[in-house]
C-alpha cells in the first residue's frame, strides 16, 4: 500500500473500483488547512479522464504493471499489431487504447507495451521520434524575423506547427510528450 507521496506520472492505481492511470499530479500546500494532491486520472477501461483530489498522506492502492519491448508491425481493422522481439508473439491492441500515442509511431518502431498480467493497457512511445514531412506549404521569404510557424503533416498523419524554413521531405525531431516540433534532423547526403 502506498501513499500520495509515492504518486508518479504513469503509475496505475485502484480508485473507486476502477484501475486508473495517473496522467499528471500536483502537490499543493495552501496557507491554511492541510496539504493535498491534485491528480488527473484516466480510466484504463473506458478512457474517461477525471480530476481527483487526495489528502496528503492518504493511502492508495497501486497496481503492478510490466512493460515489454515490442515492435509495431501494422494496423488492421481499427487495431494495431505489435510483436514481442524475443519470442515473436503478436498482440493486437484496439485503437481506443493507443489513439493518442499511435500518431508518433511508424511501422517497425520499437516501443514499450504496458501490461497488467496478460491485459494490455497501453503503449509508451519513445520521448523523441524522427518523422518525415509529407505535406507542408512553402514558407514566405522574409517572414522569419517574427518566429512564425506553419502547419505540416508528417508521415504518420500527425499535424504539427513548424518553422517556416521546414519543407516537404525534411526529417523532424518531435517530442511525444507535448506533440511539438523540436528540431530539424540533419540528413546524410
Amino acid at each position: 500500500m502506498a501513499t500520495t507521496a509515492d504518486i508518479r506520472t504513469g503509475m496505475v492505481i485502484e480508485h473507486k473500483g476502477h484501475r486508473m492511470k495517473i496522467l499528471s499530479f500536483l502537490h499543493v500546500k495552501p496557507g491554511k488547512g492541510g496539504a493535498f494532491v491534485r491528480t488527473k486520472l484516466k480510466n484504463i477501461v473506458t478512457g474517461q479522464v477525471v480530476d481527483e483530489t487526495f489528502r496528503a498522506g492518504e493511502k492508495i492502492t497501486t497496481v503492478r504493471v510490466e512493460n515489454h519491448r515490442m515492435q509495431y508491425l501494422y494496423s488492421e481493422n481499427g487495431s494495431f499489431v505489435f510483436m514481442n522481439t524475443e519470442n515473436y508473439d503478436q498482440v493486437s491492441i484496439s485503437s481506443e487504447l493507443v489513439s493518442d500515442e499511435i500518431t508518433f509511431i511508424k511501422e517497425g518502431t520499437l516501443i514499450d507495451v504496458t501490461f497488467i498480467g496478460e491485459e494490455v493497457i497501453g503503449i509508451v512511445p519513445p520521448v523523441f521520434v524522427e518523422l518525415e514531412v509529407t505535406e507542408s506549404d512553402p514558407g514566405i521569404r522574409g517572414n522569419t524575423a517574427t518566429g512564425a510557424t506553419k502547419p505540416a503533416t508528417l508521415e504518420t498523419g500527425l499535424n504539427v506547427n513548424v518553422p517556416l524554413f521546414v519543407e516537404k521531405g525534411d526529417k523532424l525531431k518531435i517530442d511525444t510528450r507535448t506533440g511539438e516540433y523540436v528540431e530539424r534532423v540533419k540528413q546524410d547526403v
